[in-house]
């Protein structure tokens, strides 16, 4: 994976912060100053932090492990779900359904209904239905669909949730740490860090900012599933060695067993007893 560049951050805009009023103190050490009223970010912090996280979110990829993205600001969803959806990792980009995680097997429950929907859409009953009932089950469909079809895949709690705005999903973040789940962030100078795990300190409003940093953690899960994917063909074909090794032995024993049953025995000595 290429590490992101000092001048890729400052073409992006990571470095504008919020108004100097609007600052949380636990964002000080990640300030590198203050600039006509605006805080200004610290980027070689920024790129620390995006190698540390990108490195983590590797090694969850690697582990065949689901990362949840939440984005549903205006500037940030359509990025999320366009690079998110190249790597078949869940995402969120309309209204966060509260309990999503907290409450995970209602959530499953709307997602098996969408599927039920689906069925039965496609089976010979479904036109049997008024044209009203058509409708409303149509509309049902395209609502959940809305809400919940872009984490249809995720049968189980996700790994690790990554944020991108971590004031308006503050919801997502305290069910995450309410589970103890991993928690990934671009944290503004208006936010509070102290509660992600692996915050990157950015502009989280400038859709520049945004895609370049979900870019990296798109392009770190790549490898990581390549990684897994190398890993496993490796392991296929040293099970497949051993497999052939092991009838390689089995067959060489059966030729000196059928040598040993056709090789002439030579007769016994006979003692004779006084």
């Amino acid at each position: 994976m290429t590490q992101v560049t000092f001048e890729q951050l400052l073409d992006a805009g990571c470095h504008f912060g919020h108004l100097r009023r609007k600052w949380n103190p636990n964002m000080a050490p990640y300030i590198f100053m203050e600039r006509n009223g605006i805080h200004i970010i610290d980027l070689y912090k920024t790129q620390a932090k995006i190698d540390e996280a990108a490195n983590a979110v590797r090694q969850l990829a690697r582990s065949g492990k689901k990362i949840l993205f939440v984005a549903t600001k205006k500037q940030a969803k359509d990025i999320v779900a366009e690079l998110v959806k190249k790597v078949n990792m869940p995402y969120v980009t309309e209204r966060w359904p509260g309990g999503m995680l907290t409450n995970f097997s209602t959530i499953r429950k709307a997602v098996r209904k969408m599927v039920s929907i689906d069925k039965m859409m496609a089976s010979s009953t479904y036109n049997n239905l008024s044209k009203r009932e058509r409708l409303q089950i149509e509309r049902e469909r395209e609502k959940l669909n809305k809400n919940l079809g872009s984490i249809a895949d995720l049968n189980r709690l996700p790994s690790a949730v990554f944020v991108v705005d971590v004031i308006k999903e503050h919801i997502a973040i305290a069910e995450a740490r309410k589970l103890n789940i991993p928690t990934f962030a671009i944290v503004d100078t208006n936010s509070n860090p102290n509660i992600i795990d692996f915050p990157i300190p950015a502009n989280d409003d400038a859709s520049k900012s945004i895609e370049l940093i979900i870019g990296k953690m798109v392009e770190a899960i790549e490898e990581g599933l390549t990684e897994r994917k190398n890993s496993r063909d490796k392991e296929d074909i040293i099970e497949d060695e051993m497999m052939m090794d092991d009838e390689n032995v089995m067959e060489n024993k059966g030729e000196e067993e059928e040598k040993e049953e056709r090789r002439p025995r030579r007769p016994r000595k006979t003692v004779n007893k006084k």
